[in-house]
């Protein structure tokens, strides 16, 4: 149940705020660590910028009215606190429902984490789309999407977290991959198969993919000089994948 990894009552059981000492510059909560950058409010954040956007409809575990304001209420909460402080108590408290709700759509701590992940790559492929089709050129296609990928993971830290750190089965290696995961991986695709120049398209998106996140999780653990951001990143837009 989500009330056995509660912090409140119990001290045991896998809890994916005790990593939140390893994230520092770049978390988004002082804006002044390298890669906080931009404006801190990247594609993702949803409604002012304090929680998720409306994602798919139906979309992932816990849909439904009540679902939904849970899967919203821990996004803000792990955003403004940390993993650490989403117990059941607070999510039903804040969420507005009665425990044994809460415990009818969510198995455990890890499903609502699984939910919120899942609402995460919803948000994430409809920031990268936005970018795409926002652009006239296929050239201009993958330096649009590579921001709004970036944009999105140093806004939302501990969403990113739950997206690629405590949610191992959100794979495309997995037999039965959620959409909206598969859907993140298509754009990055869309915006990098016109630069594929004989090469095959899969595989430099996996590249490309593992470049991202290789250079987000660097930046936030402060393993990267600060003053060379803008140059990494002009690098990866320009030089890496050159325009055929």
């Amino acid at each position: 149940m989500v009330g056995a990894d509660d912090p409140d009552t119990e001290q045991g059981g896998v809890n994916p705020g005790t990593e939140r000492d390893r994230v520092d510059p770049g978390t988004g909560r002082d804006g002044d660590g390298p890669g906080t950058g931009r404006d801190g409010d990247g594609p993702g954040t949803g409604r002012d910028g304090d929680g998720p956007g409306t994602g798919r409809d139906g979309d992932g575990p816990g849909a439904g009215r009540d679902g939904d304001a849970i899967v919203a209420t821990a996004w803000r909460l792990a955003e403004a606190e940390g993993w650490a402080a989403v117990t059941a108590r607070r999510l039903a408290e804040r969420a507005d429902v009665d425990l044994g709700e809460l415990y009818q759509r969510f198995a455990d701590r890890d499903a609502v984490v699984a939910a919120v992940a899942v609402r995460g790559f919803a948000d994430l492929a409809a920031a990268l789309t936005a970018a795409r089709t926002a652009v006239d050129r296929p050239p201009e296609m993958w330096p649009a999407v590579m921001t709004a990928y970036l944009d999105f993971a140093y806004a939302n830290p501990e969403i990113y977290d739950a997206m690629f750190a405590y949610t191992p089965d959100l794979t495309l290696g997995a037999e039965q991959v959620p959409e909206t995961v598969a859907a993140t991986s298509d754009e990055l695709r869309a915006a990098l198969a016109p630069m594929a120049a004989g090469r095959d398209p899969d595989t430099l998106t996996e590249l490309g993919w593992s470049l991202l996140h290789g250079l987000v999780m660097l930046t936030r653990g402060g393993r990267l000089r600060p003053e060379a951001q803008e140059q990494r990143e002009h690098l990866l837009t320009t030089h890496l994948f050159p325009p055929p």
